[in-house]
């Protein structure tokens, strides 16, 4: 079976996944492209021979898509998610699955009321090689009980238009997610101190920010932002257990030796780095999509605690207290106690 996906949101992400849709995924075929911009979504439609479409309830309603991914501007996801799930169809959300938590509750809600998974949520960390090798340490006991874990997210640079508020809401959200997958365990309090700042950075911005979490089971994280470090983007996580430790591989790259000196390359942007995690994210929604099985991904309710924890994360920045998340009970259709 070949999946007719519909895409709504024709901007850079939207445009990268089209392609990975048509160029590297076996089994899909993109058949309708929407965007605010009609242009740009006449232009990548024609790209890959599909149609473009006035508006997300056009695409969701198409007869020949069998699968929605939403990859347009946050504050619209949560319509066309809920438009989705009304239709039936399967539906891969990029994040945020929605700008508010009550948003996110009401799409939990309507796939709860309709009686099956059909959202995903595109956190794509936990398809990361290294990642999922952690995982499996952690989840075969071979550190023993996790107590500690050190995160570091790094951006060589940020545009001006980035704020104090986005380290939480568009850079600490993807540990935020892939910490919950790891530990099994939910976040229930978080704090931000903001040591002294770059003289790298926009005067309006606090860089870098430390974030510290407390999860149900009084697992302690820290995590550092800091996204105009200057020499890469670096990614790092190391879990301390009773018994050992597990750290996130680097990205394999050659060692050079040369003038006295022993160096290895550090990337420089996001996209090289988690290219092969988007696709096996890809492959692995399509595999389910095509034999008619629920996600196995992220859900709606990870996307829920996202929004809940980065905005719990912006007012404990505001206010330099701690802040309790509040999460509501997860429930038994999402695999929480019945």
């Amino acid at each position: 079976m070949t999946v007719r996906v519909g895409v709504i949101g024709a901007g850079w992400i939207g445009r990268e996944h089209i392609r990975r849709l048509t160029d590297t995924v076996t089994g899909a075929r993109v058949t309708a492209v929407t965007d605010i911009d009609a242009a740009r979504a006449e232009e990548a439609a024609a790209e890959v021979r599909a149609r473009a479409l006035p508006d997300g309830a056009a695409v969701v309603a198409a007869d020949d898509v069998d699968a929605v991914l939403v990859t347009s501007w946050g504050p619209t996801h949560a319509e066309h998610v809920l438009n989705a799930v009304a239709a039936g169809k399967p539906v891969f959300c990029e994040k945020p699955l929605a700008t508010t938590a009550e948003d996110c509750l009401r799409i939990v809600e309507a796939e709860t009321a309709h009686g099956r998974r059909l959202v995903q949520v595109g956190f794509m960390r936990r398809y990361d090689a290294g990642y999922r090798q952690m995982k499996q340490v952690i989840d075969a006991g071979r550190i023993g009980e996790p107590l500690i874990v050190h995160c570091a997210h790094r951006n060589p640079t940020v545009p001006e238009s980035y704020t104090s508020e986005m380290a939480a809401l568009d850079t600490a959200v993807h540990e935020v997610d892939v910490l919950r997958w790891l530990l099994d365990d939910e976040i229930v309090s978080t704090q931000v101190i903001t040591p002294r700042s770059t003289s790298k950075r926009f005067a309006h911005l606090k860089d870098p920010q430390i974030m510290l979490f407390e999860t149900a089971k009084g697992v302690r994280i820290d995590l550092e932002v800091f996204v105009n470090c200057r020499y890469g983007y670096d990614i790092q996580c190391e879990a301390v257990g009773e018994e050992g430790l597990v750290r996130l591989p680097d990205p394999a790259a050659v060692g050079v030796r040369t003038a006295a000196r022993h160096s290895t390359e550090v990337l420089t942007e996001w996209v090289g780095r988690f290219r092969d995690a988007f696709d096996t994210e890809f492959r692995e929604w399509i595999t389910s999509v095509a034999a008619g099985d629920e996600p196995t991904g992220p859900s709606a309710w990870d996307g829920y605690a996202a929004t809940v924890i980065t905005a719990a994360t912006v007012e404990a920045l505001r206010s330099g207290r701690v802040v309790a998340t509040d999460l509501k009970p997860r429930p038994a259709f999402y695999g929480g106690a019945a």
